[in-house]
């Protein structure tokens, strides 16, 4: 799968130890100038990169781990147990690679680099695992404290009801990374559930996904007359089909990861200089939502 992902660049401020002076320093300054601007060019640069869809391996046990703690940050979930399930379970889903002989491609490395996976974990079937539990407590633990009692128990009852299993879909990759990826991902991940119910490999077919997504938005603004916030804080998707999941979910909320977002975990959540209040937004969707998501999605990605 090809697709254009821009190039990001890291720049950091580094103190001058001695001040140039004299001609030489005139020159090193206008070599310095002529870096910067090329530099600037690079960051608008747009470079064409082929993604390759891979079965995971424990060779990816780190790349998927990190884009793990990407979305779970400081939570109280065992990363490391769950990138391991995901890895034993490797009939369904996949890891997006840099294809081979891509452009800027030379190093083996950054070949071999994850940039994303899909995967779906069944918290029923997994029940009593360390991690799947983790998970369904740091769902409810959240969902007491921003939605009501009768939110609450919904949640707790479907969490805990054996005879619709839920799976927590897990679809993560780098911000700069495309959302054109997504859709073959999704499609493909499918694909392989399907094909794990005709041949009764572990993983039981799920009633309700589970989806946590990552989501933002504006600082609130102050009302002109001085009574307060104005208006609702509009959502903002870091995972564009997110909002596809948000449409078709039968309940959802969110809550604030503020206090343990990393920008080099996270990315750094800013447009035009206005910082993004960090979220995540909890969706439970049927399973029977998921081709109506997928179409909304391709719909999307064709405008």
């Amino acid at each position: 799968m090809a697709s254009s992902a821009k190039r990001r660049a890291v720049v950091e401020d580094e103190d001058m130890e001695e001040e140039m002076e004299g001609d030489d320093g005139d020159e090193d300054s206008d070599i310095s100038e002529d870096e910067e601007s090329e530099e600037d060019e690079e960051l608008g640069q747009e470079v064409n990169v082929d993604f390759e869809a891979h079965t995971m391996s424990d060779g990816d046990h780190d790349g998927i781990k990190k884009l793990l703690k990407q979305l779970f940050l400081k939570a109280h979930v065992n990363i490391a147990e769950l990138t391991d399930l995901l890895i034993q379970q490797n009939h369904i889903g996949s890891v997006i690679k840099q294809a081979e002989g891509t452009e800027d491609s030379d190093d083996e490395e950054i070949e071999d680099h994850v940039f994303g996976f899909i995967s779906l974990l069944n918290l029923t079937e997994r029940k009593g695992t360390p991690c799947a539990e983790q998970v369904k407590e740091l769902i409810l633990s959240h969902c007491e404290k921003n939605c009501d009692q009768n939110t609450v128990e919904q949640l707790d009852k479907v969490l805990n009801d054996n005879s619709k299993p839920v799976g927590l879909l897990l679809s993560e990759r780098f911000i700069n990374v495309p959302a054109q990826i997504a859709l073959p991902m999704h499609q493909q991940l499918q694909k392989e559930l399907a094909e794990v119910q005709r041949t009764n490999k572990p993983c039981s077919k799920c009633y309700y996904y589970l989806i946590i997504g990552k989501t933002f938005t504006e600082p609130e603004k102050k009302s002109t007359g001085g009574g307060g916030p104005q208006g609702k804080q509009e959502i903002m998707f870091a995972n564009a089909e997110d909002e596809f999941f948000y449409e078709k979910a039968i309940m959802k909320f969110n809550y604030s990861v503020q206090d343990e977002c990393d920008s080099q975990l996270g990315g750094r959540w800013s447009f035009d200089d206005v910082p993004m209040k960090p979220f995540r937004t909890v969706m439970l969707v049927p399973a029977d939502r998921m081709n109506s998501i997928i179409e909304k999605f391709k719909e999307y990605l064709s405008v």
